[in-house]
């Protein structure tokens, strides 16, 4: 949300200053910079236009709220938690410059968003299961770190309701990660990445780099981000394999 209004900004001081050139200028100066000014004012308006046009499309994406999409083991996951997760899936597509609107991304959005929440229904079950908790102090904690990107509680509240959301959800969205993140870190703990496993991706790194031009730096100053990469993929790995494990004993109901 930031990001986007931080854009429209920059485009209106674009437009203000080139609006504003010196009163120096020649007759001809003055038009051509008319002529700049106009054109911009054009192109924010188109950007403005197409970015409508394009939330206008992946909220057409979104189901009813209230809507039961899955019942994993007797709980309901409704149709607020698959939107929640769909806008993130959305946005992910967006940012690596594919088109989460076009019809052959539409069925595959739709399979990760309802893996995604079965998944993590699951994992928190098993969470429950195994007396995982976590505190209201804690999750007071989380959400006032999240209220300090923005300048003000209004701010903050209307950027939720935008979203869809109101202070509960996002509350029980933030215990619900937490108790994951103590979940994955005892139960499905990173692994031991060995010195082979870490020169294999920086040899890998090298021949992509030869490919494209692009000059690699040295083993030692990439080490500690191949090592963390590596980690985190093995643990996504582990991740998977544990909710598969548990899909052999549960019973699961996909709605839409």
């Amino acid at each position: 949300m930031k990001k986007i209004m931080f854009t429209l900004l920059t485009g209106i001081m674009v437009v203000t200053l080139v609006a504003c050139g010196g009163n120096e200028e020649s007759k001809e100066a003055k038009n051509d910079s008319k002529a700049k000014t106009e054109e911009t004012e054009q192109q924010q308006k188109e950007r403005e236009k197409q970015m409508e046009e394009m939330q206008k499309k992946l909220e057409a994406q979104h189901v009813d709220k209230t809507k039961t999409v899955a019942i994993v083991n007797d709980n309901e996951i409704l149709g607020s938690d698959y939107n929640s997760t769909l806008v993130s899936i959305q946005q992910q597509m967006l940012q690596m410059g594919q088109d989460p609107t076009s019809k052959e991304t539409l069925e595959q959005m739709k399979e990760q968003t309802i893996d995604s929440l079965v998944g993590q229904t699951l994992l928190l079950q098993d969470a429950d299961k195994k007396g995982y908790k976590v505190s209201e102090a804690d999750i007071k904690k989380q959400l006032d770190e999240m209220k300090k990107q923005f300048k003000t509680e209004k701010e903050f509240e209307d950027v939720l309701k935008e979203s869809g959301m109101d202070m509960k959800t996002i509350e029980t969205q933030i215990a619900a990660n937490m108790k994951l993140e103590q979940y994955v870190e005892k139960e499905v703990p990173a692994s031991e990445i060995s010195d082979e496993e870490i020169q294999k991706m920086y040899n890998q790194l090298s021949e992509q780099g030869k490919t494209t031009g692009q000059e690699v730096p040295k083993l030692e100053e990439v080490k500690p981000q191949i090592e963390q990469s590596l980690q985190q993929q093995k643990q996504q790995e582990k991740i998977v394999q544990q909710v598969e494990k548990l899909k052999k004993n549960a019973d699961i109901d996909i709605k839409i």
